[in-house]
């Protein structure tokens, strides 16, 4: 199943989707959720990894291929590291038992990890 996450600079998870199927490209299911519109409202800039290239301007992903030049290879190393709280956020929602054991309709995924991170963000406090 495909779950978009929202993660604030310092790591912290601020939304879940809903789940859509898995076949589902990321770039898809961000433009069904708005993601990059929501961004370019907020006024602010986004991090994604290599399935959100062509997404939009306002959400910047490493460069793809191989043979690189040294500039590019620097830009995507500093990219990951800028990128790294957004995967540690991601990390703490898979962190809760219930996701990893998850076993139900695609559907009640996005909605019982809607749940976990409310308790997640509960539990930050």
């Amino acid at each position: 199943m495909n779950i978009q996450v929202v993660a604030a600079p310092d790591g912290e998870p601020l939304w879940t989707s809903h789940s859509l199927l898995g076949s589902v490209h990321d770039v898809r299911a961000a433009r069904v959720w708005k993601i990059a519109e929501r961004v370019r409202a907020s006024g602010l800039l986004g991090l994604g990894d290599k399935g959100y290239v062509g997404l939009s301007e306002v959400v910047f992903c490493p460069f793809k291929g191989r043979g690189k030049p040294r500039w590019k290879k620097d830009a995507d190393s500093d990219h990951a590291k800028l990128r790294s709280p957004g995967e540690r956020a991601i990390a703490q929602l898979k962190n809760w038992d219930v996701l990893r054991r998850l076993r139900c309709c695609p559907h009640r995924a996005g909605e019982i990890t809607r749940a976990v991170l409310v308790l997640q963000l509960r539990e930050a406090r």
